[in-house]
């Protein structure tokens, strides 16, 4: 009897190991995304702002939103993620403020994903392109 309840113990242990570790990531997309320049604000106390630049072979907005899920956030803090297409020059820097890259990027951002301090997230594609 306790052996019967050993085996269906170790065997639900089992079953959450193996869940937690096919849990589908950052590795799961096809788009080949590489992260090229981070910062984050130094208060510890208050709302953590971060702030990605990253790259990617194919444009693909389920792809974008999904990444942007799968970053780190803190709540009442904001994350916000620029895509940019590999094969076109991108930001290697960031910088905090309202304009976080250089405006010689901007017309090769294909995307901004955004998560605010309320936790609602967003997607922008092509938040610099010039209405005609």
């Amino acid at each position: 009897n306790k052996l019967y309840i050993l085996i269906l113990s170790l065997a639900a242990i089992a079953g959450m190991i193996w869940s937690v570790l096919k849990e589908p990531g950052i590795n799961e997309l096809k788009s080949n995304f590489r992260e090229v320049a981070f910062i984050r604000n130094e208060q510890n106390t208050g709302p953590v702002i971060r702030i990605y630049a990253v790259i990617m072979d194919t444009e693909d907005r389920n792809e974008i939103e999904l990444y942007g899920n799968y970053m780190p956030h803190t709540k009442y803090g904001t994350t916000r993620v620029y895509f940019f297409l590999s094969s076109k020059p991108f930001p290697k820097s960031l910088k905090f403020g309202d304009i976080n890259i250089e405006d010689k990027f901007k017309a090769n951002c294909v995307a901004v994903y955004e998560k605010n301090g309320m936790s609602q997230s967003s997607v922008i594609v092509n938040p610099y392109k010039k209405s005609q």
